[in-house]
């Protein structure tokens, strides 16, 4: 269990401070690759096939809508949030997250 350890000699350490030195400079250079690689995809819904989803919808909730439609919650959300401030639908119940709506006649 004790003992002394053996004690490095000089050209021991030398080498293993230049393969810490070598990792360190490996590790930042590929996470500054990664971010160049990511792209902004945006999906946008036109508002004539939006609204002919909500046609043949009863309940309207964000994620039924994103599933019908096949596209991101978020972007069905902020669709959905679009025509509520335009007063084509409103919000009838629900939480939070987790609205309901209906389309307004």
């Amino acid at each position: 269990m004790g003992g002394n350890k053996k004690k490095p000699s000089q050209s021991n350490a030398s080498k293993s401070q230049d393969n810490k030195g070598g990792k360190k400079e490996e590790v930042k250079k590929t996470p500054a690759s990664k971010t160049q690689q990511k792209q902004k995809l945006s999906v946008l819904i036109e508002e004539g096939q939006g609204l002919k989803t909500l046609d043949s919808m009863k309940a309207i909730t964000v994620h039924s809508y994103a599933r019908a439609l096949g596209v991101k919650i978020s972007v069905a959300n902020n669709f959905l949030k679009n025509l509520e401030n335009k007063s084509i639908i409103k919000s009838i119940g629900g939480y939070s997250g987790h609205r309901i709506y209906q389309k307004l006649k």
